[in-house]
């Protein structure tokens, strides 16, 4: 009796990941192997950029903020004691929209734990 392999399937596999490739460069776009582990690779920097995105972007708003303080005549490590001291609770995130959208709001929250 022949030996039965699922073709169809194998087939479907393989062209799902040829399709995610398409549009690099080379042989990684047409070439079964490298395709893949072009695939795969990819995947992972993925995952592991999705973590590094978030750092980046809080790393972004203290620089914002520590910008914005300043312009207020203090440092970022002031500024976030003083706000902690005084229980205003505000995410970075927020300061530094507020810092670079809404100044006034900002000269606002400096005031408020001055």
């Amino acid at each position: 009796m022949p030996r039965s392999v699922n073709a169809v399937a194998s087939r479907a596999k393989r062209k799902k990941i040829l399709k995610k490739v398409k549009g690099q460069f080379g042989r990684r776009k047409n070439v079964w192997t490298v395709a893949k582990n072009a695939y795969e690779k990819g995947q992972q920097y993925a995952y592991r950029d999705r973590r590094t995105k978030k750092r980046n972007f809080r790393s972004l708003w203290i620089q914002r903020i520590n910008a914005a303080a300043r312009e207020h005549g203090m440092s970022y490590s002031e500024f976030m004691g003083a706000l902690h001291k005084k229980n205003i609770d505000i995410s970075r995130k927020s300061l530094a929209d507020l810092a670079m959208n809404n100044p006034e709001a900002f000269k606002a929250i400096v005031d408020a734990i001055k």
